[in-house]
């Protein structure tokens, strides 16, 4: 999935806005800094993500070529990132 910046930081503000409507989340840093840091957390997250579909795209492609009439890449693509995904550490 992809969200523009400001899609992630509304997302992050409405996590935010949660946590301290509850009492949930004091900060020890300022909250200005914690909200920076949360969405550069959140966006790394979404690139790594990112890497991760083009690496399968890859892997399909080359499947693919070995298998050119037998292929069903819709069905193929969220197995391989699914396990691609476990292996590397990746919660999706």
């Amino acid at each position: 999935m992809k969200l523009s910046g400001i899609e992630i930081e509304r997302m992050v503000r409405r996590v935010f806005d949660q946590l301290k409507s509850q009492n949930i989340m004091q900060f020890k840093e300022s909250e200005d800094k914690a909200f920076r840091r949360a969405v550069e957390l959140v966006q790394q997250e979404f690139d790594e993500e990112a890497k991760l579909d083009i690496e399968v795209n890859k892997m399909i492609e080359d499947l693919e070529k070995q298998n050119p009439n037998s292929f069903e890449r819709y069905k193929m693509f969220p197995l391989i990132k699914r396990k691609l995904a476990k292996q590397k550490g990746i919660i999706l």
